[in-house]
């Protein structure tokens, strides 16, 4: 592994931080500037985003395993979609 880092311009970030503003919901509004205040604050609105998401894609799968559950699906179907959901 090399021992130098890549810097990442500070244009570099400004247009990250923008791509991730219209990425998530409720926040298309135009922030002023790009303090590294906002950024931070941008970045945990992403991290809990992720983390909401995860918790949807589970309650989802855990709703998805209950209707299998309860319909004619085969052991080995069922096992099958459950794999799929869970990749």
């Amino acid at each position: 592994m090399s021992s130098r880092r890549s810097r990442i311009s500070e244009e570099e970030i400004n247009e990250i931080v923008s791509k991730l503003q219209i990425l998530l919901p409720d926040t298309h509004r135009h922030r002023q500037g790009s303090s590294i205040a906002s950024a931070a604050s941008l970045l945990k609105e992403t991290c809990n985003y992720i983390r909401s998401l995860h918790q949807e894609v589970d309650d989802l799968s855990g709703r998805l395993s209950e209707l299998m559950a309860a319909t004619d699906f085969n052991g080995a179907q069922a096992k099958l979609l459950q794999s799929l959901f869970r990749s």
